[in-house]
């Protein structure tokens, strides 16, 4: 035995435990490991096995953090921490986690997070109708929870309630009319449902009740703008061309681009693209430099390498088996609120932190298919969004399943948190229709709200098992299909994994 083993061996249960705690706040837990792991041999300090559930959950090693967990709960039944920890744990592997959560909320009265996990995990166990009545129950007692608000309006806009699903904060308001969250997250719903008469009608009620502020300004331009109002739009944004809130100039940067003035578009980006809220401006970049600058468009998207067509079928668990798992997590009967899906819906949570052999079969697949064509990337290029990231680690920064129906289709979008995006094709209709129905599109930016006419520059066509890989910062949609299913997996590569 090492001198330094035998120092471990002395150590008090408090002592590692404050090591482990301070090295966890620095992101550098996972180095403690072999020691906590020895301790445990013969300990029963809860706050060892919870910190070490909670190590093993950072390392997406869920099947091996929840007996850890499961230990710290049964050591000290009565700790809210360890027990929150289990439930969220356990709802992410893919397990039943609903008493669970109903221990932690014994232990954490009212705790707004653990009420919105729960919802969550009764969504992700089909009972989407008990999430909202709950959520309303507790919104009775607790209207200006503006969180649960927005959850519950995300719930209803799934469920099938367009006109109606901000009714919450309605009634909210008209209770208590100080309470500016509300105005501020209702009118921010309303603007993801592109709903902008509405949106507007609560600026105009904000101003009766709390007077002129800057951010009624600015939400009123933003929507002006969104609406396409270019005139009005330009005087409205005038007064904030140096505010320096990056969600805001993204916006003003759409507007210029709607509006048809690529070099104001470029020029207003330009600040920002060497700041860490760069990813929000990538996409717009592209669309400017297409049309103003094609040598800078040819170095952001330009070279056939950032791209990638891959038929794994043979890699993949039995599509068949695949296809039928993935329905099963299908719960919610609409699209989301903010996503880009239209004629479908969408899994709830990560897909990929759950601990179903068939998910890990598939999660290896696709990383080891990803590090095989980041191998192929040219050099590192530390002023590029996708060069400039490490290569050594390949993580995922959230992956789902989406179902679409007959003439179902996403509208083009971007995913900004991610490094590489993706589409894997399970399931599709044995006739998708005529031309290039169900396509992936790539770089086509135009929406309903984004009125901007550039050719695609790829299409992908669709397989069962093909797998397409592409720049996050990418626009991308596909193209309306026939009648069928078409069923499919997407994730996000994580920029910059944690080791």
């Amino acid at each position: 035995m090492s001198d330094h083993q035998i120092k471990i061996g002395r150590a008090s249960g408090d002592d590692l435990f404050r090591r482990s705690t301070e090295a966890w706040e620095k992101g550098e837990a996972a180095a403690l490991l072999p020691d906590i792991e020895r301790a445990l041999e013969d300990s029963t300090d809860y706050r060892l096995w919870h910190i070490h559930g909670l190590i093993r959950r950072g390392l997406d090693q869920r099947e091996l953090a929840i007996p850890s967990l499961q230990r710290a709960v049964d050591l000290n039944p009565s700790a809210a921490n360890p027990a929150r920890a289990l439930a969220r744990t356990k709802y992410e592997a893919g397990l039943d986690s609903l008493d669970d959560f109903g221990r932690a909320l014994q232990l954490s009265p009212g705790d707004p997070e653990v009420v919105k996990e729960l919802a969550m995990a009764l969504v992700a166990n089909g009972e989407v109708v008990t999430a909202i009545a709950g959520l309303e129950k507790i919104l009775g007692r607790t209207p200006t929870w503006s969180d649960g608000q927005v959850m519950l309006s995300q719930l209803r806009w799934m469920e099938g309630e367009r006109e109606t699903f901000t009714r919450g904060f309605d009634e909210a308001r008209r209770a208590f009319p100080q309470a500016l969250d509300l105005w501020r997250e209702q009118n921010n719903s309303l603007v993801h449902a592109e709903q902008w008469d509405k949106a507007l009608a609560v600026i105009a009620e904000s101003r009766a009740i709390f007077g002129e502020q800057e951010m009624f300004s600015v939400n009123e331009a933003v929507i002006h703008a969104e609406m396409g109002n270019i005139d009005h739009a330009d005087r409205l944004l005038e007064p904030f061309a140096q505010w320096e809130d990056p969600a805001f100039q993204t916006r003003r940067v759409r507007h210029f681009l709607r509006a048809g003035r690529p070099a104001e578009a470029a020029a207003a980006i330009e600040p920002w693209i060497a700041t860490p809220d760069a990813v929000m401006f990538w996409p717009y970049a592209s669309i400017a430099w297409r049309q103003c600058d094609q040598e800078r468009w040819q170095w952001l998207e330009g070279d056939p390498r950032f791209y990638g067509e891959f038929d794994m079928a043979d890699e993949l668990p039995p599509l068949d088996e695949l296809a039928a798992f993935l329905r099963s997590l299908h719960t919610l009967s609409g699209q989301p609120l903010e996503q880009s899906l239209r004629g479908g819906t969408q899994t709830d949570g990560d897909i990929f932190m759950r601990i179903d052999p068939i998910m890990i079969k598939l999660r290896e697949a696709i990383r080891s298919k990803v590090a095989a064509h980041v191998a192929h990337l040219p050099p590192a290029d530390t002023a590029h969004p996708l060069l400039g990231p490490a290569r050594d680690r390949i993580g995922f920064a959230g992956a789902w399943s989406v179902r679409l129906r007959d003439a179902g289709f996403h509208s083009n979008h971007v995913h900004p948190l991610g490094w590489f995006s993706s589409a894997l094709y399970i399931a599709l209709p044995q006739d998708m229709g005529a031309g290039e129905a169900g396509y992936l599109v790539l770089g086509d930016p135009k929406s309903t709200c984004f009125d901007i006419e550039l050719a695609p520059f790829r299409t992908v066509e669709p397989k069962p098992g093909r797998l397409a890989l592409f720049p996050s910062y990418v626009w991308h949609g596909t193209r309306p299909f026939g009648a069928g299913e078409r069923l499919s997996v997407a994730f996000d590569v994580a920029r910059n994994p944690p080791a």
